[in-house]
């Protein structure tokens, strides 16, 4: 009966020293957790590679674990990730974490963006619909990839009928005569050689030319720009004294057609009527003087003295 005692009271011992064994180290692993904080992140895209366990950086740094990954009952179109970080982790607002793949396919949750001027993130200074705070996502490199594979994959399958299209039969021999064609405008091209030299040539000796020409100018330029400042002065005060001297003798000119008028005038109303008149009985007495010629001329001198032969006259 002692030994059966014993015995129990052997094994009741050894359960509570294992029992207690156990609490201590409970009380142990909650004693570490105790400064950890628990956010969540919500993810509209895929979260493939991250698992429970996965490692949680921030700026490169290991400061937490994933410890829950699941569909957000609310939002199925939601991946809900719980991660756990040091208590000590500045997760201030304005971090943002995103999704970094690696070579082994596992992936993990990077934290950055975090600004000393910001307070941190707690249910105060954002939303906590699970009762812990909200970090918000960032898209990675690999989500914005993935997002972006069906437009990417459209505009390939795009490229490639257009490529299809455009070296189809016809097309390739058309690029082939134009490559002909080629060749042969270069083989013209290297024959010509010579001639485009000596045409270069040529256009280098005219524009030589053209450049003395224009020094040759230029040097004409500055001669006339110091002939004016040295005799322009000089020119400009013999053109004042000729445009006076025109001006004298305009004034004089005027006034004597004034003077001159009158003598036209008279000429006009009293001499020129008299010459007129003049004139006409000088033609008059030309016109007698005429006739009196030709009457001598065919009649003689007698008939100047005689008169007519008056007619016979019969009873």
């Amino acid at each position: 009966m002692e030994t059966r005692a014993n015995h129990i009271w052997v094994g009741a011992v050894t359960l509570l020293l294992l029992a207690a064994a156990a609490g201590f180290f409970i009380w142990l692993a909650r004693l570490g957790d105790r400064d950890n904080k628990e956010y969540d992140i919500f993810y509209e895209q895929s979260v493939g590679g991250v698992a429970e366990g996965s490692v949680v950086t921030y700026s490169g740094v290991p400061v937490g674990q994933v410890a829950d990954i699941s569909i957000w009952e609310r939002d199925p179109e939601f991946v809900k990730v719980r991660i756990t970080v040091d208590g000590d982790t500045p997760i201030l607002v304005g971090t943002t974490a995103s999704i970094s793949a690696s070579f082994t396919g596992v992936a993990n949750i990077s934290l950055a963006g975090g600004r000393s001027s910001q307070p941190p993130i707690t249910c105060e200074t954002t939303d906590c619909p699970e009762g812990v705070p909200v970090i918000p996502p960032s898209d990675s490199a690999v989500g914005e990839i993935l997002a972006s594979a069906p437009l990417l994959l459209e505009r390939l399958a795009t490229l490639t009928d257009r490529l299809t299209r455009v070296l189809d039969d016809d097309n390739q021999n058309s690029i082939a005569g134009i490559l002909r064609n080629t060749d042969t405008i270069s083989a013209e091209l290297a024959r010509s050689s010579p001639e485009v030299q000596r045409t270069m040539q040529e256009l280098q000796l005219t524009l030589a030319q053209s450049t003395e020409t224009l020094a040759a100018f230029e040097d004409t330029l500055e001669t006339t720009d110091a002939l004016l400042e040295t005799q322009g002065p000089a020119i400009a005060t013999e053109l004042r004294e000729t445009l006076a001297s025109a001006r004298v003798a305009a004034d004089s000119l005027e006034t004597t057609l004034a003077n001159v008028e009158p003598i036209t005038q008279q000429l006009n109303q009293d001499t020129l009527p008299a010459a007129t008149a003049t004139l006409r009985d000088l033609r008059q007495t030309s016109q007698n003087l005429r006739m009196m010629t030709e009457r001598l001329e065919s009649e003689g001198a007698g008939s100047l003295i005689s008169g007519p032969a008056l007619p016979d006259y019969e009873p």
